[in-house]
Protein backbone atom coordinates (compact mmCIF):
# COMPACT_ATOMS: atom_id res chain seq x y z
CA UNK A 1 0.00 0.00 0.00
CA UNK A 2 1.48 3.64 -0.77
CA UNK A 3 1.23 5.55 1.95
CA UNK A 4 0.44 9.79 1.31
CA UNK A 5 0.49 11.76 4.46
CA UNK A 6 1.77 9.62 7.48
CA UNK A 7 1.78 10.94 11.50
CA UNK A 8 4.69 10.21 13.45
CA UNK A 9 4.07 9.73 17.18
CA UNK A 10 7.76 8.90 19.24
CA UNK A 11 7.18 8.43 22.68
CA UNK A 12 9.21 9.81 25.53
CA UNK A 13 11.49 6.67 26.32
CA UNK A 14 12.42 6.86 22.78
CA UNK A 15 14.07 10.30 22.33
CA UNK A 16 15.66 9.93 25.88
CA UNK A 17 17.05 6.40 25.69
CA UNK A 18 14.91 5.62 29.08
CA UNK A 19 17.11 8.58 31.29
CA UNK A 20 16.38 11.75 32.10
CA UNK A 21 18.02 13.75 29.02
CA UNK A 22 17.28 14.13 25.53
CA UNK A 23 18.99 11.47 23.51
CA UNK A 24 20.36 13.75 20.18
CA UNK A 25 21.34 10.19 18.84
CA UNK A 26 18.49 8.84 19.04
CA UNK A 27 16.66 11.91 18.04
CA UNK A 28 19.10 12.05 15.05
CA UNK A 29 18.93 8.75 13.28
CA UNK A 30 14.73 9.01 13.48
CA UNK A 31 15.03 12.89 11.94
CA UNK A 32 17.42 11.29 9.31
CA UNK A 33 14.66 8.67 8.51
CA UNK A 34 12.00 11.19 8.68
CA UNK A 35 13.42 13.75 5.99
CA UNK A 36 14.32 10.26 3.81
CA UNK A 37 10.50 10.09 3.42
CA UNK A 38 9.87 13.61 3.02
CA UNK A 39 12.55 13.42 -0.14
CA UNK A 40 10.06 10.61 -1.34
CA UNK A 41 7.41 13.31 -1.17
CA UNK A 42 5.50 12.03 1.70
CA UNK A 43 3.99 14.29 3.93
CA UNK A 44 4.45 13.64 7.28
CA UNK A 45 3.41 14.79 11.06
CA UNK A 46 5.70 14.43 13.75
CA UNK A 47 4.29 14.04 17.66
CA UNK A 48 7.14 14.02 20.17
CA UNK A 49 6.68 13.56 23.26
CA UNK A 50 9.82 14.74 25.59
CA UNK A 51 9.30 17.98 26.85
CA UNK A 52 9.07 17.60 30.52
CA UNK A 53 12.15 15.53 30.79
CA UNK A 54 13.49 18.02 28.39
CA UNK A 55 12.55 20.69 31.18
CA UNK A 56 14.26 18.31 34.03
CA UNK A 57 17.12 18.53 31.99
CA UNK A 58 17.34 22.43 31.42
CA UNK A 59 16.61 23.37 35.03
CA UNK A 60 19.48 20.93 36.37
CA UNK A 61 19.12 19.67 39.93
CA UNK A 62 16.30 21.32 41.77
CA UNK A 63 14.13 19.63 44.44
CA UNK A 64 11.69 17.55 42.57
CA UNK A 65 7.85 18.40 43.20
CA UNK A 66 5.33 16.46 42.07
CA UNK A 67 2.17 19.08 41.62
CA UNK A 68 1.03 20.47 38.48
CA UNK A 69 2.41 24.05 38.17
CA UNK A 70 5.44 21.97 38.78
CA UNK A 71 4.91 19.97 35.69
CA UNK A 72 3.80 22.81 33.68
CA UNK A 73 6.75 24.57 34.22
CA UNK A 74 9.36 21.77 33.47
CA UNK A 75 6.62 21.70 29.95
CA UNK A 76 7.55 25.51 29.48
CA UNK A 77 11.44 24.92 29.57
CA UNK A 78 11.76 21.87 27.91
CA UNK A 79 9.40 22.25 24.85
CA UNK A 80 11.75 25.03 24.09
CA UNK A 81 14.48 22.95 24.51
CA UNK A 82 13.12 19.87 22.71
CA UNK A 83 12.00 22.17 19.36
CA UNK A 84 15.86 23.48 19.33
CA UNK A 85 17.29 20.23 19.52
CA UNK A 86 14.75 19.09 16.14
CA UNK A 87 15.13 22.77 14.56
CA UNK A 88 19.24 21.89 14.37
CA UNK A 89 18.89 17.82 13.59
CA UNK A 90 16.10 19.14 10.36
CA UNK A 91 18.51 22.34 9.45
CA UNK A 92 21.22 19.59 8.35
CA UNK A 93 18.35 18.19 5.73
CA UNK A 94 17.60 21.77 4.93
CA UNK A 95 14.34 21.37 6.28
CA UNK A 96 11.79 23.97 8.00
CA UNK A 97 9.91 22.72 10.67
CA UNK A 98 6.57 24.54 12.47
CA UNK A 99 5.96 23.85 16.43
CA UNK A 100 2.47 23.03 17.13
CA UNK A 101 0.95 22.77 20.91
CA UNK A 102 -2.83 21.51 21.11
CA UNK A 103 -4.79 20.97 23.64
CA UNK A 104 -8.31 18.84 23.69
CA UNK A 105 -10.05 22.35 24.04
CA UNK A 106 -8.97 23.48 20.88
CA UNK A 107 -10.28 20.56 18.89
CA UNK A 108 -13.30 20.42 20.98
CA UNK A 109 -13.99 23.72 19.84
CA UNK A 110 -15.55 23.77 16.25
CA UNK A 111 -13.41 27.17 14.96
CA UNK A 112 -10.48 25.97 17.03
CA UNK A 113 -10.42 22.30 15.41
CA UNK A 114 -11.19 23.96 11.93
CA UNK A 115 -8.11 26.40 12.59
CA UNK A 116 -5.95 23.57 13.56
CA UNK A 117 -6.88 21.42 10.19
CA UNK A 118 -6.56 24.45 8.29
CA UNK A 119 -2.94 25.13 9.57
CA UNK A 120 -1.58 22.06 9.34
CA UNK A 121 -2.76 20.70 5.76
CA UNK A 122 -1.35 24.58 4.76
CA UNK A 123 1.97 23.41 6.31
CA UNK A 124 2.13 20.21 4.57
CA UNK A 125 1.09 21.69 1.59
CA UNK A 126 4.78 24.09 1.54
CA UNK A 127 6.33 20.89 2.60
CA UNK A 128 7.22 21.66 6.72
CA UNK A 129 7.42 19.43 9.19
CA UNK A 130 4.85 19.49 11.76
CA UNK A 131 6.10 18.83 15.30
CA UNK A 132 2.68 18.69 17.49
CA UNK A 133 2.86 18.30 21.11
CA UNK A 134 -0.20 18.64 23.79
CA UNK A 135 -0.14 22.04 25.65
CA UNK A 136 1.10 21.02 28.89
CA UNK A 137 1.23 24.36 30.14
CA UNK A 138 -2.35 25.57 30.04
CA UNK A 139 -4.06 21.76 29.90
CA UNK A 140 -5.62 21.03 32.98
CA UNK A 141 -4.34 17.61 34.71
CA UNK A 142 -7.21 17.12 37.32
CA UNK A 143 -9.95 17.61 34.24
CA UNK A 144 -9.59 14.36 32.25
CA UNK A 145 -11.90 16.00 29.83
CA UNK A 146 -9.93 19.29 28.95
CA UNK A 147 -6.54 17.05 28.42
CA UNK A 148 -5.52 14.32 25.99
CA UNK A 149 -2.97 12.74 28.80
CA UNK A 150 -0.80 11.09 26.32
CA UNK A 151 0.79 11.99 22.63
CA UNK A 152 -0.92 8.37 21.83
CA UNK A 153 -4.45 9.63 21.88
CA UNK A 154 -2.78 13.00 20.72
CA UNK A 155 -1.52 11.35 17.49
CA UNK A 156 -4.63 9.35 16.55
CA UNK A 157 -6.48 12.58 16.98
CA UNK A 158 -4.02 14.04 14.91
CA UNK A 159 -4.02 11.33 12.19
CA UNK A 160 -7.74 12.50 12.33
CA UNK A 161 -7.19 16.09 11.73
CA UNK A 162 -4.93 15.68 8.58
CA UNK A 163 -6.69 12.22 7.26
CA UNK A 164 -3.53 10.17 8.01
CA UNK A 165 -3.04 7.37 5.83
CA UNK A 166 -0.81 5.91 8.17
CA UNK A 167 0.18 6.55 11.77
CA UNK A 168 3.22 4.79 13.49
CA UNK A 169 3.70 4.78 16.74
CA UNK A 170 7.36 4.08 17.83
CA UNK A 171 8.21 3.51 21.31
CA UNK A 172 10.53 0.82 23.89
CA UNK A 173 8.48 -2.01 22.91
CA UNK A 174 8.21 -4.21 20.15
CA UNK A 175 4.22 -4.35 19.31
CA UNK A 176 1.83 -5.66 21.26
CA UNK A 177 2.24 -9.21 22.97
CA UNK A 178 -0.30 -12.32 23.87
CA UNK A 179 1.17 -11.32 27.28
CA UNK A 180 3.20 -8.63 28.97
CA UNK A 181 6.72 -10.21 27.74
CA UNK A 182 8.60 -9.04 30.99
CA UNK A 183 6.56 -11.55 33.37
CA UNK A 184 5.86 -14.05 30.75
CA UNK A 185 8.48 -15.54 28.60
CA UNK A 186 6.39 -17.44 25.97
CA UNK A 187 4.66 -14.13 25.04
CA UNK A 188 4.32 -13.91 21.10
CA UNK A 189 4.39 -10.55 19.75
CA UNK A 190 0.88 -10.16 17.09
CA UNK A 191 2.15 -8.84 13.55
CA UNK A 192 -1.36 -8.04 12.76
CA UNK A 193 -4.90 -7.18 14.35
CA UNK A 194 -7.51 -6.80 12.00
CA UNK A 195 -10.03 -5.66 14.67
CA UNK A 196 -9.44 -4.32 17.97
CA UNK A 197 -11.64 -6.49 20.28
CA UNK A 198 -11.76 -6.42 24.07
CA UNK A 199 -9.74 -9.56 24.06
CA UNK A 200 -7.07 -7.38 22.38
CA UNK A 201 -7.91 -4.89 24.59
CA UNK A 202 -6.74 -7.43 28.07
CA UNK A 203 -3.67 -7.95 26.24
CA UNK A 204 -2.37 -4.27 26.39
CA UNK A 205 -2.58 -4.78 30.15
CA UNK A 206 -1.80 -1.62 32.55
CA UNK A 207 1.95 -1.53 31.82
CA UNK A 208 3.35 2.53 32.33
CA UNK A 209 6.83 3.44 32.82
CA UNK A 210 7.81 6.85 35.46
CA UNK A 211 8.96 8.78 32.14
CA UNK A 212 6.50 7.83 29.77
CA UNK A 213 2.51 8.99 30.54
CA UNK A 214 1.18 6.14 28.79
CA UNK A 215 1.61 2.23 28.23
CA UNK A 216 0.38 -0.50 25.65
CA UNK A 217 -3.16 0.40 26.88
CA UNK A 218 -3.10 3.80 25.53
CA UNK A 219 -1.51 2.61 22.47
CA UNK A 220 -4.46 0.18 21.88
CA UNK A 221 -6.93 3.05 22.77
CA UNK A 222 -5.05 5.45 19.85
CA UNK A 223 -5.03 2.76 17.73
CA UNK A 224 -8.89 2.01 18.06
CA UNK A 225 -9.70 5.67 17.65
CA UNK A 226 -7.54 6.28 14.64
CA UNK A 227 -8.55 3.12 12.39
CA UNK A 228 -11.86 3.67 13.13
CA UNK A 229 -11.03 7.14 11.28
CA UNK A 230 -9.68 5.42 8.52
CA UNK A 231 -6.11 5.41 9.11
CA UNK A 232 -3.98 1.94 9.38
CA UNK A 233 -1.32 1.84 12.88
CA UNK A 234 1.67 0.70 13.19
CA UNK A 235 3.09 -0.17 16.88
CA UNK A 236 6.78 -1.01 16.55
CA UNK A 237 9.94 -0.67 18.35
CA UNK A 238 11.64 2.68 17.50
CA UNK A 239 15.14 1.76 17.78
CA UNK A 240 15.64 -1.09 14.99
CA UNK A 241 17.06 -0.40 12.24
CA UNK A 242 15.02 1.68 9.25
CA UNK A 243 12.35 0.92 11.19
CA UNK A 244 9.85 4.19 9.13
CA UNK A 245 11.42 2.27 5.55
CA UNK A 246 10.19 -0.83 7.03
CA UNK A 247 7.00 0.32 8.29
CA UNK A 248 6.31 2.33 5.18
CA UNK A 249 7.23 -0.99 2.77
CA UNK A 250 4.49 -3.15 4.34
CA UNK A 251 7.38 -5.40 6.01
CA UNK A 252 6.77 -7.48 9.22
CA UNK A 253 7.51 -5.21 11.77
CA UNK A 254 5.91 -4.55 15.36
CA UNK A 255 1.96 -4.62 14.91
CA UNK A 256 -0.06 -3.82 12.18
CA UNK A 257 -3.88 -2.72 13.17
CA UNK A 258 -5.56 -2.72 9.65
CA UNK A 259 -9.15 -0.20 9.00
CA UNK A 260 -11.72 -1.74 7.22
CA UNK A 261 -12.88 2.32 6.63
CA UNK A 262 -11.67 4.41 3.89
CA UNK A 263 -10.88 8.11 4.94
CA UNK A 264 -13.41 9.49 2.70
CA UNK A 265 -15.80 6.89 4.02
CA UNK A 266 -15.10 8.21 8.00
CA UNK A 267 -15.40 11.84 6.49
CA UNK A 268 -18.66 11.34 4.98
CA UNK A 269 -19.81 9.60 8.17
CA UNK A 270 -18.38 12.47 10.27
CA UNK A 271 -19.64 14.84 8.46
CA UNK A 272 -23.48 13.67 8.30
CA UNK A 273 -23.83 11.42 11.30
CA UNK A 274 -25.69 12.95 14.36
CA UNK A 275 -24.52 16.61 13.13
CA UNK A 276 -27.00 17.67 11.85
CA UNK A 277 -26.40 20.65 8.78
CA UNK A 278 -26.63 24.09 10.37
CA UNK A 279 -27.63 25.74 6.79
CA UNK A 280 -27.46 25.43 2.69
CA UNK A 281 -25.84 26.87 0.25
CA UNK A 282 -27.47 26.95 -3.15
CA UNK A 283 -24.36 27.01 -6.40
CA UNK A 284 -24.19 27.34 -9.77
CA UNK A 285 -23.36 24.72 -12.37
CA UNK A 286 -20.18 26.69 -12.83
CA UNK A 287 -19.42 25.74 -9.29
CA UNK A 288 -21.25 22.27 -9.32
CA UNK A 289 -18.99 21.29 -12.39
CA UNK A 290 -15.65 22.43 -10.39
CA UNK A 291 -16.77 20.47 -6.95
CA UNK A 292 -17.40 16.99 -8.60
CA UNK A 293 -15.02 17.23 -11.59
CA UNK A 294 -11.99 19.17 -10.96
CA UNK A 295 -11.71 18.69 -6.74
CA UNK A 296 -11.95 21.83 -6.20
CA UNK A 297 -12.66 24.26 -3.30
CA UNK A 298 -16.05 26.35 -2.94
CA UNK A 299 -15.22 29.80 -3.41
CA UNK A 300 -17.84 33.22 -3.68
CA UNK A 301 -18.28 33.46 -6.88
CA UNK A 302 -20.47 30.29 -7.35
CA UNK A 303 -22.38 30.99 -4.55
CA UNK A 304 -26.10 31.91 -5.34
CA UNK A 305 -28.24 31.86 -2.24
CA UNK A 306 -27.44 31.26 1.22
CA UNK A 307 -30.00 29.31 3.01
CA UNK A 308 -29.60 29.23 7.09
CA UNK A 309 -27.80 30.54 10.35
CA UNK A 310 -25.01 28.98 10.45
CA UNK A 311 -21.44 30.23 12.29
CA UNK A 312 -17.96 29.55 10.93
CA UNK A 313 -16.87 25.57 11.47
CA UNK A 314 -20.65 24.46 11.06
CA UNK A 315 -20.92 22.03 8.71
CA UNK A 316 -23.69 22.93 6.03
CA UNK A 317 -24.92 21.46 2.74
CA UNK A 318 -24.41 22.34 -0.72
CA UNK A 319 -26.81 22.37 -3.33
CA UNK A 320 -27.08 22.85 -7.05
CA UNK A 321 -30.10 25.60 -8.48
CA UNK A 322 -32.69 22.37 -8.56
CA UNK A 323 -31.97 21.73 -4.37
CA UNK A 324 -30.55 18.45 -5.60
CA UNK A 325 -27.69 17.78 -2.73
CA UNK A 326 -24.60 17.81 -4.03
CA UNK A 327 -21.50 18.07 -0.94
CA UNK A 328 -21.49 18.60 2.67
CA UNK A 329 -18.82 20.52 4.23
CA UNK A 330 -17.07 22.64 7.05
CA UNK A 331 -18.16 26.09 6.79
CA UNK A 332 -15.10 28.65 6.50
CA UNK A 333 -17.41 31.95 6.95
CA UNK A 334 -20.87 32.37 8.87
CA UNK A 335 -23.88 32.61 7.04
CA UNK A 336 -24.04 36.34 7.55
CA UNK A 337 -20.30 36.88 6.07
CA UNK A 338 -21.71 34.37 3.32
CA UNK A 339 -24.25 36.27 2.15
CA UNK A 340 -22.23 39.62 2.00
CA UNK A 341 -19.59 38.08 -0.63
CA UNK A 342 -21.87 35.45 -1.92
CA UNK A 343 -20.88 36.38 -6.42
CA UNK A 344 -17.95 38.04 -5.52
CA UNK A 345 -14.45 37.26 -6.29
CA UNK A 346 -12.12 36.14 -3.49
CA UNK A 347 -10.18 39.05 -2.97
CA UNK A 348 -13.07 41.19 -2.48
CA UNK A 349 -13.83 39.30 0.71
CA UNK A 350 -11.07 41.60 2.61
CA UNK A 351 -13.23 44.80 1.37
CA UNK A 352 -16.13 43.54 2.02
CA UNK A 353 -15.88 42.20 5.58
CA UNK A 354 -13.02 43.82 7.21
CA UNK A 355 -11.03 39.92 7.74
CA UNK A 356 -10.74 36.94 6.08
CA UNK A 357 -9.99 33.17 6.87
CA UNK A 358 -8.96 32.41 3.68
CA UNK A 359 -10.15 32.41 -0.23
CA UNK A 360 -12.75 29.98 0.25
CA UNK A 361 -16.47 29.29 1.99
CA UNK A 362 -15.59 25.59 1.70
CA UNK A 363 -11.93 24.34 1.30
CA UNK A 364 -11.82 21.29 -0.60
CA UNK A 365 -9.99 19.48 2.34
CA UNK A 366 -13.17 20.16 4.57
CA UNK A 367 -15.91 18.58 1.70
CA UNK A 368 -17.44 15.31 1.40
CA UNK A 369 -18.94 14.95 -2.01
CA UNK A 370 -22.51 12.67 -1.66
Amino acid sequence: MHYRRVVVKLGTNLITGGTDTLNVEAMTNLVNQIANLRRKKIELVLVSSGAITAGREKLGKVKERKDIPYKQVLAAIGQNHMMNTYESLFKAHEMTIAQTLLTKTDLSDRQGYLNARNTLMALLELGVVPIVNENDVVAIDEIDELKFGDNDNLSAMVSNLVDADLLIILSDVAGLYTADPEMNPSAELLHSVDKITPEIEKMAGKTRNKRATGGMGTKIEAAKKATASGTTVIIAYGQETDVLEKAMNGKKIGTLFSTNTSKLESRKRWLLSGLSSKGRLIIDNGAVVALTQQNTSLLPPGIMEVQGNFKRGDIITIANSNGSKVACGIANYSSQDTNKIKGQNSDSIMEALGHEYGDEIIHRNNLAML
